[in-house]
């Protein structure tokens, strides 16, 4: 029997409790919520899965060595005493990430640059030869963690961050995060019961993100590797009987929706819709939101609006207005969620939420409203058995330290406004598009490299016997942009790289 080990999941702030229970019904043991992560235990095929299937982590580390430093020679004795023959072999190449919240310890790289002498040096000793440091594509990812004196060496299982789902064919400016994507509709607890609609899609995230969810498909389909597949122990028969089944996947009786005013977005998130396979559950078009009359079906609507890119307007408050205007008329009997991080704006809407979470994107501070639309009075809508908060969420809602104080929405505003160069859109969240659904793709042997149909319909799965997948024509859409450039306001917390 395999044995069990230490995992921890890396994640974004605020969607630690989401990626717990994804790791809990995944069937993890001992799961404990951190700070950005979350640590479990479980053996070979629970870390193949925790890569493959979960939707809300950035990537999985497997600790090999948690010990106090106190100096950057401590850090180089310790690493020196592990035996890293075994975990590099001859001619395989390394990397070293670190991540540092140390008085001590106050460059990052430095920490890395520690790390990899002690295991050159070693290696060099032992073998005679000195091994090859390879940022771009190394055989070996090495993670650092430094907290004050407490360091933890990892083992990086995943890679290329986990947000980076390999079907992406082009993006809007500042594209949503699919790991953050994917934890909104998480949050607000729609499993696919219902129609699903994105009035402001951008270039689609959160539609695709939702269809996944819907169709219960793992984030991993389409990506091109995983870090644990250079690993000297790796298990390639049982990764593929993990990637091959499907029987955990199910159907999606309802429908997805996605309208945006802007040609180019519904253009670009067609073009994403169709490389996921899932042309068949979602629908995009051109409609601007002052026109969103109401749903004829139940319906769900979770967004993240614009700020002054994607819908070129000078009001912005007045779109915070008309939002409201269509949530309170035209959305009666229904959930509407939404993304934002500027308070002005909030208040603009007009409605009052039954639950806020806060959450981080990058580094900016936001909150995830949900709004409860109802007909007539809040009196008589208890009155008829109505509930606008469940107990979790009053519970959620007590908690008054889930929000720092100060946070000078309104100066920022102003600063803002006095800006007349500023691009509001380019200061906030990171749209990437998400993940690929079976919805009608042909699935690959993993193995042999043979397509076989998938019995969803018809999109593909890719030949993972290392030549990797092609999408299109000839695009690689496993490297993505990055889109985290530009200017902020707002204050911001101390992130190194894309999960800590």
């Amino acid at each position: 029997m395999e044995q069990n080990f230490e995992l921890i999941a890396k994640t974004f702030m605020g969607l630690e409790p989401v990626l717990a229970k994804e790791l809990t019904q995944l069937g993890a043991n001992d799961v404990k919520i951190g700070r950005r992560m979350v640590s479990f235990t479980g053996d070979k095929e629970m870390m193949y899965r925790a890569n493959f299937q979960l939707h809300t982590a950035i990537r999985i580390l497997k600790p090999i060595r948690h010990f106090k430093a106190k100096s950057a020679d401590d850090v180089y004795e310790e690493i020196k005493t592990i035996d890293w023959t075994q975990y590099l072999g001859q001619d395989k190449t390394f990397a070293v990430d670190s991540v540092v919240f140390s008085e001590e310890f106050r460059h990052s790289k430095f920490v890395s640059y520690k790390v990899k002498d002690a295991i050159v040096d070693q290696l060099r000793e032992k073998t005679g030869k000195r091994p090859n440091i390879s940022v771009a594509n190394p055989d070996i990812r090495l993670n650092i963690h430094i907290a004050e004196d407490q360091c933890t060496l990892s083992l990086d299982s995943s890679g290329e961050s986990l947000h980076r789902r390999g079907y992406r064919q082009e993006s809007v400016e500042a594209p949503l995060n699919e790991v953050l994507a994917a934890g909104m509709v998480l949050m607000s607890g729609w499993n696919g019961d219902t129609d699903f609609i994105d009035p402001m899609c951008g270039s689609g995230t959160i539609l695709i993100e939702a269809a996944l969810i819907a169709k219960n498909m793992a984030p991993g389909l389409f990506r091109k590797e995983y870090a644990f597949e250079k690993w000297p122990d790796f298990d390639a028969e049982l990764f593929d009987s993990i990637y091959n089944d499907e029987s955990q996947e199910r159907e999606f009786k309802h429908h997805i929706y996605g309208y945006d005013v802007d040609m180019k977005a519904v253009n670009t998130a067609n073009l994403n819709v169709k490389a996921a396979g899932l042309t068949s559950v979602i629908t995009v078009q051109q409609q601007d939101f002052k026109n969103f009359t109401q749903p004829q079906e139940k319906s769900i609507i979770i967004t993240n609006p614009p700020y002054g890119e994607r819908i070129s307007t000078p009001d912005l408050l007045g779109t915070y207005k008309m939002i409201g205007e269509r949530l309170k008329h035209q959305f009666k009997g229904n959930d509407a969620w939404v993304l934002s991080y500027r308070e002005e704006c909030f208040d603009q809407i007009g409605l009052k939420p039954s639950l806020k979470i806060p959450l981080y994107n990058g580094s900016l501070e936001c909150e995830f409203r949900k709004y409860q639309m109802f007909d007539g009075k809040l009196k008589d809508f208890r009155s008829e058995g109505g509930v606008v908060k469940t107990e979790d969420e009053k519970r959620q809602m007590a908690d008054k330290h889930r929000f720092k104080k100060n946070r000078d929405f309104k100066q920022r505003l102003e600063e803002t406004e006095q800006n007349e160069e500023a691009d509001i859109r380019s200061f906030t969240f990171h749209r990437h598009d998400l993940k690929k659904n079976r919805g009608g793709h042909e699935r690959f042997e993993r193995s042999e490299g043979r397509e076989r149909s998938d019995r969803s319909g018809g999109h593909e799965r890719f030949d993972r016997s290392g030549k990797g997948r092609s999408f299109g024509k000839g695009k690689d859409f496993g490297k993505g942009k990055d889109f985290g450039k530009g200017k902020d306001f707002g204050k911001k917390r101390r992130f190194n790289d894309d999960d800590d």
